[in-house]
């Protein structure tokens, strides 16, 4: 390849690349009246800049060939940040290492931009990470805007032929820019693994106050599992001494296997809305879905309302990806008119938004039938719906 002929590659490469990501999005018509999923995935692995993929230099890459791939882009958090719309992405590379990287968009619906650099995440000296991900952003009371991720490192009790065994712990970092993070000490319970921990936006008496999910092993819950509490003193050495469960896992639901927080929660005039992921096993493997509760203002520890099911599942391509079968988020935004929008990713793969109102998912928390674990109960509350209707469609001679 020539010069001219690499120069022209490259433009050909930006040009392709605008197109993409300035590619406008749809919703797309649904039918629950809850939320709305629009067209095309917010950001996905081809929204990474060229020049984080490519050597731009023809002496050194004379064939234009991809040097540092990205595999993925999803687990977003994500808030309101200058006006914009920031999501902190967990990115997985080629090589299977994930790191955080800002992407915004100026409506969270389409635009979105990778920042120039990825994050740079301090690490702990003599205990650095081995793999971070699934960072949920939070604006705290206390001035600090903190990020709580998971930090993965190897079971140093694993044998040697063991290359899988991992212990995972909830790692901090806080800044004011989204640019220069400083990293606090690792959040310490008496639980032997902890992922998918959420800072609560305010102070509970004076502490921090720790959405947990308390886990025996790395994958599975064991004794361990459910969403838990803590309060801790200082966030600076954040360490809880006692973890209440607050939502446990439960037998033939959608939450069997294991649960946990999605994002912070946000403060409603009748209580805090929390947004968590629960898991069942199936045939096909395990299935993650989105559900939702809400909380007592006073009390956030306190679930008041529960509807039955999932709030969002995977569907149509949704369901394809690395980890088939998957929804997650960590990342979700509560604009001042009272709009909202829920960021999440399917499959391991890419970011999606489903767009909604406080109205509406008050609405749907506090009105949608709870669980009632059997069957024969699930059977009485549709029958008692449709008796309802059938009266009602006789007044419109349908």
């Amino acid at each position: 390849m020539t010069q001219k002929e690499f120069d022209s590659k490259v433009k050909d490469l930006f040009d392709e690349y605008e197109k993409f990501v300035t590619r406008k999005n749809e919703p797309v018509k649904e039918n629950n009246g809850i939320f709305t999923r629009f067209k095309y995935p917010v950001v996905t692995a081809e929204h990474a800049p060229v020049f984080w993929r490519y050597d731009l230099d023809y002496n050194t890459n004379p064939n234009l060939l991809e040097r540092i791939g990205v595999n993925a882009a999803f687990n977003a958090g994500a808030m309101e940040f200058n006006g914009k719309i920031v999501l902190m992405l967990r990115a997985e590379g080629a090589d299977r290492k994930s790191f955080f990287a800002v992407a915004e968009s100026p409506n969270g619906i389409d635009n979105f931009r990778f920042w120039d650099y990825a994050v740079t995440i301090p690490e702990i000296p003599g205990n650095p990470d081995t793999n971070v991900y699934d960072m949920r952003l939070v604006k705290h009371e206390d001035g600090w805007i903190y990020g709580l991720f998971c930090t993965e490192r190897k079971d140093p009790e694993a044998p040697v032929s063991d290359t899988s065994s991992a212990n995972a712990q909830c790692g901090i970092v806080r800044s004011k820019d989204l640019i220069n993070w400083e990293r606090l000490p690792d959040l310490k319970t008496k639980s032997p693994q902890q992922r998918n921990v959420v800072l609560h936006p305010e102070f509970i008496n004076g502490k921090y106050a720790f959405y947990t999910r308390p886990q025996d092993g790395f994958i599975d819950a064991g004794t361990g599992g459910g969403i838990g509490w803590g309060l801790s003193d200082s966030i600076e050495k954040a360490v809880i001494e006692k973890e209440t469960i607050i939502d446990d896992r439960q037998y033939h639901t959608i939450k069997e296997v294991k649960n946990g927080m999605g994002p912070a929660p946000f403060k409603t005039g009748k209580g805090w809305l929390q947004l968590a992921h629960g898991v069942r096993n199936t045939a096909a493997g395990l299935r993650y879905v989105l559900y939702m509760f809400l909380t007592d203002l006073k009390q956030p520890d306190k679930i008041i309302a529960e509807p039955a099911g999932y709030f969002i599942a995977p569907q149509g391509d949704e369901r394809v990806g690395d980890v088939s079968n998957v929804v997650f988020s960590n990342g979700w935004v509560k604009k001042d008119n009272g709009d909202v929008y829920v960021y999440y990713a399917s499959s391991d793969s890419r970011m999606h938004v489903a767009a909604t109102t406080v109205d509406k998912l008050l609405d749907y928390v506090l009105n949608t039938p709870p669980d009632k674990l059997r069957s024969a109960e699930s059977v009485k509350q549709r029958n008692e719906l449709i008796k309802k209707n059938l009266e009602i469609i006789k007044k419109f001679n349908l």
